[in-house]
């Protein structure tokens, strides 16, 4: 495997919101010549709304609605000047309001993504670290990513994981000025609320940490005069505090509101907050309706209005409580999630609640992990209590449904999110179907197995043998992996699906940017294993190519499917992997839609490289197919030097020259962290010394013949005729004086042609030269699944997120 390509992100969102847009829960068109916030009109029906996040109803207020329509008749549709000129005249009264509710200082924003982008670069010194919360909101980390082009390291801590958090703020102590920790008050999916009393005390125990809270979706239900959950919690915002409410939502008008005690910074914000400076301000409708808005808040009615939404908040808690629903937080907010886990099972839930008459949203990838697909159900003040009742009893009915014609069950949802329960997560069996997984390649017919799976690379019968051998019984962890072989055969033994599979400890940074790897690997020095866990793999770090049989006319390939994904959460479980990868798809592969169903994510790899010699019966009849330019690549680069270097074909290495190799193959590792892996241990090369299936192409120095500069590992696949150089050694200090890489590509094409082998599996990386050679570029795709967001994003695979 090697460097992810990290501009995928949009193309993988994509992928995912397509498919859920095929089904209908996602960019639909509201219908009707009216709302009264109770129902919504979808598809020609009045649906009752449970995904409205106007909690309290106010943007239905008859007072809001007038003093709306009164500012467009007086000052017009919209005050086209920027704030930083001059603010229409509704403006002072609505930010004297906003202040006399938080007893601060307050600066109003258009809303809070332009806030976030005005506020977070005006606040945050270049002398200063961030450190985001997973699961802060996406408008809060996209705005926090721009300082990276200052130099101001972006960090990124587990969902409420106070104990990473307080490790990332000492490693940052003793270096930064001060160090934001940014968070939302309360989360919009889960509707879980961030520990605020405790991230107060840390931030008593270290000085330099500042809090940055969006608590948008904490805003005017809960709170004194609404100021939210965040301002619930503590008795007053402190100076290393900026807070961030919303003048929408549940405030039922527009615009956002940040707030800050700290005079200095509320200066410098106010003064040139870069987008509060050159964006548009609030539309005169927009400021009034707010400032009828503030007025409630300010009022007493703002605690009638918060305890009638509480009594339905407590009202659906208590009736879900006494069902098998999968809540996923237990909590007295109005947002509540009923996980599905995959999205297939989603689309088929949220669908069937529209057609009994409710409105609700669908939860998914990236605002939550792929695997965690849900229901996100909101509680407002439109909702009456038989609507309620008759909510929850069409989920208890329809939840049920959709597992099953999803052929899922209710245990594996429970499983998905990690919540305690006693169903079992099977799902039904196909009588027709047997299924044998064993532990070991010695436990599987050798013919069988190379003809559906070891077709490639290493993944034949003696390869895999060899690969147990090897990672097994070392003395580091990374070095011992597990090893499991699927067959999945009909009633006649006619194999329907086959994979290989395994388990290993990988670096959470595997794939991340250099530059991060960098960060990580100094703390690796102190504790080898930090940011590391356990992936459950189609194949195994060592192997590329096709992992995975599925003979796709067979008349139960979809239910050999569903065996082959039951048996991945089981191995999941068992080896207490935190990732599931399927490996080293085409684009256009068939099993696409399905993976998508299941819970995966796609993702580009590096292109893979391959050569067909065909009929070619020398190098120089091959070599002539080439390019002009490739043969002049080939003349000036690499036969040139070719006479004078010392290259030969050894099968067996003595102690020195292994002691070398190793050296070399370390050299290639540790030169690039975008492939950031555990070395190998030494005993893998001796047992390439030792297997008949194995060979080294050596380049020694010319002027010292004991010296090895170079070296190509490479494997013998003899029943797919396929030569595969699995792992290359350099020596850097002489590359550019010999073009050590390029000669060992060449040298391994010409001993693949010398051994009769047809075809040469080069894998990935380095592309490029490997192309001059007149090698196959095929795009490869990833299929990833994990409970974890956070991982994917430390990878690399949502850089662009």
């Amino acid at each position: 495997m090697a460097k992810i390509k990290h501009n995928n992100f949009l193309d993988t969102v994509n992928d995912v919101f397509t498919d859920a847009i095929d089904e209908g829960v996602l960019h639909l068109y509201a219908e009707g010549e009216s709302f009264s916030g109770r129902t919504i009109g979808v598809n020609n029906r009045d649906l009752f709304h449970f995904g409205t996040t106007g909690y309290l109803g106010l943007e239905q207020d008859s007072r809001l609605k007038e003093a709306a329509i009164s500012a467009i008749q007086r000052y017009g549709t919209q005050f086209p000047l920027s704030k930083s000129y001059i603010s229409n005249p509704l403006y002072r009264q609505l930010e004297e309001k906003v202040t006399e509710m938080y007893q601060n200082p307050v600066v109003i924003t258009k809303n809070s993504t332009l806030g976030h982008m005005g506020v977070i670069p005006s606040a945050v010194d270049d002398r200063d670290a961030i450190i985001l919360d997973h699961q802060v909101h996406w408008s809060v980390q996209s705005a926090a990513k721009i300082l990276k082009t200052r130099s101001v390291p972006v960090a990124m801590v587990r969902h409420n994981d106070l104990n990473m958090l307080e490790d990332k703020i000492k490693y940052y102590a003793n270096s930064k000025q001060r160090i934001w920790y940014m968070a939302d008050g309360i989360y919009s999916m889960y509707g879980d609320f961030a520990p605020i009393k405790d991230l107060t005390y840390l931030a008593q125990k270290y000085p330099q940490l500042f809090l940055y809270f969006d608590d948008v979706h904490g805003m005017s239900w809960i709170g004194k005069n609404g100021t939210g959950y965040v301002m619930s919690e503590i008795n007053e915002l402190t100076e290393n505090m900026l807070l961030f409410g919303t003048l929408s939502k549940t405030f039922g008008a527009s615009g956002s509101v940040l707030v800050c005690s700290n005079k200095k910074m509320y200066h410098k914000i106010k003064t040139f907050g870069g987008p509060l400076t050159f964006s548009a301000q609030l539309e005169p409708a927009s400021v009034a309706a707010a400032t009828a808005s503030a007025e409630i808040h300010l009022s007493p009615e703002i605690y009638s209005l918060q305890n009638d939404l509480k009594q339905r908040i407590q009202y659906f808690n208590a009736l879900v409580q006494q069902t098998d629903l999968p809540l996923i937080d237990k909590n007295n907010s109005p947002v509540f999630f009923i996980g599905t886990g995959m999205p297939k099972t989603g689309y088929n839930f949220v669908n069937r609640l529209m057609k009994e008459g409710f409105y609700v949203n669908l939860g998914l990838f990236p605002a939550v992990p792929v695997k965690n697909t849900g229901v996100r159900i909101t509680i407002s003040r439109h909702n009456q209590h038989q609507e309620i009742k008759a909510l929850v009893d069409a989920m208890v009915y329809h939840l049920p449904k959709a597992i099953e014609e999803t052929d899922t069950n209710l245990g594996r949802v429970y499983q998905a999110f990690n919540l305690e329960t006693k169903i079992k997560p099977e799902s039904r069996s196909e009588a027709n179907l047997t299924v044998q997984l064993e532990d070991s390649i010695t436990k599987i017919d050798k013919e069988t197995w190379n003809r559906l799976v070891g077709t490639s690379g290493i993944q034949d019968w003696d390869g895999l043998l060899f690969l147990e051998n090897t990672f097994s019984d070392n003395p580091l962890r990374e070095n011992n992996w597990n090893f499991w072989y699927l067959i999945i055969t009909d009633a006649q033994k006619t194999p329907v699906l086959a994979a290989a599979i395994s388990s290993s400890l990988w670096k959470d940074d595997m794939l991340a940017n250099m530059t991060a790897s960098e960060i990580i690997e100094a703390e690796r020095k102190l504790d080898p294993y930090y940011m590391t866990s356990n992936v459950l793999s189609l194949g195994c770090l060592f192997t590329e190519g096709n992992h995975l049989y599925v003979n796709d006319t067979h008349p139960l390939r979809t239910e050999a499917l569903n065996r082959f994904m039951l048996t991945l959460e089981h191995l999941e479980q068992s080896s207490n992997s935190k990732m599931v990868v399927l490996r080293d798809f085409k684009e256009n592969d068939k099993l696409h839609s399905y993976f998508q169903g299941q819970g995966f994510v796609r993702v580009q790899m590096p292109n893979s490289c391959k050569i067909d010699l065909g009929h070619n019966a020398s190098i120089e009849q091959y070599t002539a197919t080439l390019s002009s330019r490739s043969k002049k690549h080939l003349r000036k680069d690499i036969l040139a030097y070719e006479p004078y270097l010392d290259i030969s074909f050894l099968k067996k290495l003595d102690t020195n020259q292994l002691k070398q190799v190793k050296k070399l193959y370390d050299n290639v590792r540790k030169n690039n962290l975008g492939l950031n892996t555990f070395s190998y241990p030494v005993e893998l090369f001796e047992n390439m010394s030792e297997n008949p299936n194995w060979e080294f192409i050596i380049i020694r120095e010319p002027e010292n013949r004991t010296k090895i500069i170079g070296v190509m590992f490479c494997y013998k696949n003899n029943g797919s005729q396929t030569y595969v150089p699995s792992l290359v050694g350099i020596d850097y200090d002489s590359l550019e004086t010999y073009q050590t890489y390029r000669q060992l590509l060449y040298q391994t094409l010409k001993r693949a042609m010398q051994l009769k082998f047809q075809y040469i599996d080069l894998g990935m990386t380095a592309s490029f030269e490997k192309r001059k050679l007149g090698a196959v570029v095929e795009e490869k795709y990833a299929y990833i699944q994990t409970s974890d967001n956070y991982t994917l994003e430390l990878m690399g695979l949502l850089e662009s997120r």
